[in-house]
Formats: C-alpha cells, sequence, structure tokens
C-alpha cells in the first residue's frame, strides 16, 4: 500500500456486538469516511443470493472488493463489517474485533428480530470468539485489538482505545 495520510481500520465482530455505534463516532471525531460494508452491499446490490434459513443475504465479496479497492488506497477509512478474513490485509493498519456478552448480545439480536437459527448461529459463534481468531489468522498480531461492545462506557472506552491508537499512529 502506497504511503497516506490517514490510516484504514477495519471493526469487526458479530452482528449486534457494537460495531456501528462505535464507527459512528469515529468517523465523526476522527473526520474518517466510514464504510458500512452490509449497507454498501444492499445499497450496490453486491448480493449473491438471498439465504431463506437464516433470512439473510449472502455476500458479493468480489464486487465489494472491486468497490472499496480504491477507497482503500486513499486511506482514512473506517470499514465496518461483521466478518474480516476476506479483506486484503494491506488495506488495514489496524483491526478492532468488538466483543460483547452472550446475554448482551442475545436481547439485542432478539430485538432485531433474529430467527431462531440465525440467532443460535451468531450466539455460537461470540461464544467460540470465531471472528477474533478470524482476525488473529488473517492479521499480524500487533494490529489486531480487542474491544468490549456490552455497554455504553464499553463504547466510551472503546472510542478513547481507537482514538489513542490513532493518535501513536500519527507518531510514527
Amino acid at each position: 500500500m502506497t504511503e497516506i495520510g490517514k490510516p484504514n481500520i477495519l471493526i469487526t465482530g458479530t452482528p449486534g456486538a457494537g460495531k456501528s455505534y462505535l464507527c459512528e463516532r469515529l468517523a465523526e471525531q476522527l473526520k474518517f469516511s466510514w464504510l458500512d460494508c452490509s449497507k454498501i452491499a444492499k445499497e450496490k446490490n453486491f448480493i449473491e443470493e438471498y439465504d431463506e434459513e437464516y433470512d439473510c443475504p449472502i455476500l458479493d465479496e468480489d464486487k465489494l472488493m472491486d468497490h472499496l479497492e480504491p477507497l482503500m488506497t486513499e486511506g482514512g477509512n473506517i470499514v465496518e463489517y461483521h466478518g474480516c478474513d476476506f479483506f486484503p490485509e494491506r488495506w488495514f493498519q489496524a483491526v478492532f474485533v468488538v466483543t460483547c456478552p452472550n446475554e448482551t448480545l442475545y436481547d439485542r439480536l432478539k430485538d432485531r428480530g433474529y430467527n431462531e437459527k440465525k440467532l443460535t448461529s451468531n450466539i455460537q459463534c461470540e461464544i467460540f470468539g470465531t471472528i477474533l481468531e478470524e482476525a488473529r489468522e488473517s492479521y499480524k498480531s500487533d494490529i489486531v485489538y480487542e474491544l468490549s461492545g456490552e455497554t455504553k462506557a464499553d463504547a466510551e472506552k472503546s472510542l478513547k482505545t481507537v482514538k489513542n491508537w490513532y493518535s501513536m499512529w500519527k507518531r510514527k
């Protein structure tokens, strides 16, 4: 990746863990572009098919990557998605995985109207630390950080953690 003025940051984690809350505030406070991959996929129709069993669209990763590539070379992006293993490693200077206790996550997903199969799958994903493991296997260990998204206080602490990381990154 070419030398950029601002880094690209990936915020990932199980649906309902608190990614959007964090991304919205980070983008506003750091003056970064917030790239919500689920939203982009829906708006641009980067959907391969619809999974009836899980009641959700299946992302066309290639189309999303083609769309994001020119944006990522500019830097200054906060990318949000509930998966991370398909993004090129060169895109990100930091990867933050938002985690959340199962009870809290269950309530949030239930409030979103997730069907039982989708709800169970996402809770199991969090129990087994699937996204955190995916991040650690896909990116250098020194750029992967775990954040908590359980409470507003956790979110504020996570916000401060990412902003502190950015301050340190600027000094390099």
